[in-house]
């Protein structure tokens, strides 16, 4: 198999895991293996706006299952990953960049431009931007993160039933974070799934050149 055919294979094959199977253990080191592919999705101006707080302990979770109404997937799942934009993520853009100054890839002047047009781009748009910003670039990151899990044998599925102002408060994150979703993982119990729902022909949702 080719690695198009594997790639095609891998899309058509994650499915939103609505029920796991119970006490399955997935360590830190597996984790650290997605993650480590995970930090290479595209980001604005390179800023990785995305934070993961992953939620293994029992207690912990026990918190993300009430936020999200005692939703039966949390219950199960190995571990709870709360999917977190940065608002102030631009503000990391001189320490983002230091490595590419010193390494002379760019000059001094280069990297002050740097720093001040993209602190000037997010300052000058307004907090609606700075959370739409936060929300998009760690959605990016976190389609990513579900392939790559998949890929490696494990399911996810991707959770907006949830309520937000609960979870962040009762998991301590701090303001400038934003959920953008809550990902369960885990090994999917198959026993009562569903087939696939229906998916849109292309001409239904792809225009080209005017709507």
């Amino acid at each position: 198999m080719n690695l198009t055919n594997e790639l095609s294979t891998l899309i058509k094959g994650r499915r939103s895991a609505n029920k796991f199977m119970t006490n399955v253990n997935l360590p830190d080191e597996e984790l650290d293996d997605i993650f480590n592919l995970v930090k290479f999705a595209p980001s604005a101006f390179n800023l990785q706006h995305v934070h993961y707080l992953v939620i293994k302990d029992p207690a912990q979770n026990e918190k993300v299952y009430e936020a999200t109404g005692k939703q039966y997937k949390v219950k199960t799942a190995s571990a709870s990953i709360i999917v977190l934009g940065n608002l102030e993520a631009y503000k990391d853009a001189a320490r983002i960049n230091e490595g590419l100054l010193t390494l002379g890839v760019i000059n001094k002047q280069e990297y002050d431009m740097t720093v001040a047009s993209v602190t000037d781009f997010y300052e000058g748009r307004g907090e609606a931007f700075k959370r739409d910003e936060a929300i998009r670039n760690a959605s990016l990151s976190a389609m990513l993160f579900m392939l790559i899990a998949k890929e490696k044998g494990w399911d996810t599925c991707p959770m907006i039933g949830f309520d937000p102002e609960t979870l962040c408060s009762s998991l301590n994150i701090p303001d400038h974070y934003v959920p953008a979703m809550l990902i369960t993982i885990g090994k999917e119990d198959t026993s009562s799934q569903r087939p696939r729902g229906y998916r849109k022909p292309v001409r239904e949702f792809v225009s080209y050149n005017s709507f």
